[in-house]
């Protein structure tokens, strides 16, 4: 197991929390060999890797059935194409159930407005709130990039962000000018009155929490539900439903689908395509609302 993480740490250049879920769900399979008494992962057949799928039915989601089997797809291709130490890939020609593709959700842009019209900025708590979703609005990034991100990536002067995304990918991103100054206030003045409150001085992440230890991803789900809350709004939302708006808005506004792909740091432009099918639903929506059936007569 500790080779399989290695390469997957090392050679493949995943996340921990990815790693951390791989783990997980070639445990869980440990597990159903044991109590099922089919022996090492080594020896069994198609019908035992058939057989667990069909287990995973009642209890998991088409989505949740797809990560666990290539979770396994991925470790028996280490060991049997890569390492040759297995003969046999139970799961190479497993057929998975299908998942229903849903649209990302995506905030509209006066509900935007209100959401950050409502944070109160008069404190250094505050101002590094609105910056938060400014920036995973107006730049995109995902949420783990944000609290990755160290006072070195960002360049005021030419108000770009240097990202490190996935699989170790950097990429530039722009921020408005409005953005760029609440940034720099942040930088000189809120920042270091949260650092003062940690004993680690040299910390030089961005975003900080209350104690002025780095921010985490929960800490920023923690904080959107602190806000909503504080409003009063209904918004039913996540953090990275910030980013899919941010894409929406663009393809929208006209932006070329490999600008925002680019943007993004998608790998694949498929990923990114899925915004303009959200595109077209907003249009069409918005058409709607300002033509209503009959006026066209």
């Amino acid at each position: 197991m500790e080779d399989f993480l290695s390469y997957l740490r090392y050679e493949k250049r995943y996340s921990e929390n990815t790693i951390t879920a791989y783990k997980n769900d070639i445990d869980h399979f440990i597990s159903f060999l044991d109590n099922e008494d089919f022996g090492d992962f080594d020896e069994i057949s198609h019908k035992v890797a058939e057989f667990y799928l069909s287990s995973l039915m009642d209890d998991y989601t088409p989505k949740s059935i797809q990560r666990k089997v290539s979770s396994l797809k991925t470790m028996y291709s280490y060991y049997v194409d890569i390492l040759k130490e297995f003969d046999n890939h139970p799961f190479r020609n497993i057929a998975l159930p299908k998942v229903e593709k849903r649209l990302p959700k995506f905030i509209y842009e006066d509900e935007i407005k209100e959401f950050f019209n409502s944070i109160d900025t008069s404190t250094d708590r505050g101002k590094r709130d609105k910056l938060i979703f400014e920036l995973l609005y107006g730049s995109g990034l995902r949420v783990s990039e944000l609290t990755g991100l160290r006072i070195k990536d960002i360049n005021l002067n030419q108000k770009i962000i240097v990202v490190h995304g996935k699989g170790s990918k950097d990429r530039i991103v722009p921020m408005s000018n409005e953005t760029r100054n609440e940034l720099e206030i942040y930088l000189l003045q809120s920042r270091p009155v949260l650092l003062s409150k940690s004993s680690d001085l040299e910390n030089d992440h961005v975003f900080l929490n209350f104690k002025g230890t780095t921010l985490t991803s929960r800490g920023v789900r923690d904080i959107l539900d602190r806000l909503i809350k504080e409003s009063s709004s209904t918004l039913r939302v996540s953090p990275h439903t910030f980013r899919h708006s941010f894409a929406t808005r663009l393809l929208n506004n006209g932006m070329d689908v490999r600008m925002v792909q680019e943007l993004l740091g998608h790998s694949n432009l498929s990923t990114t395509q899925i915004y303009t099918k959200i595109s077209k639903e907003s249009l069409i929506n918005q058409y709607k609302k300002s033509f209503p059936k009959g006026e066209n007569k």
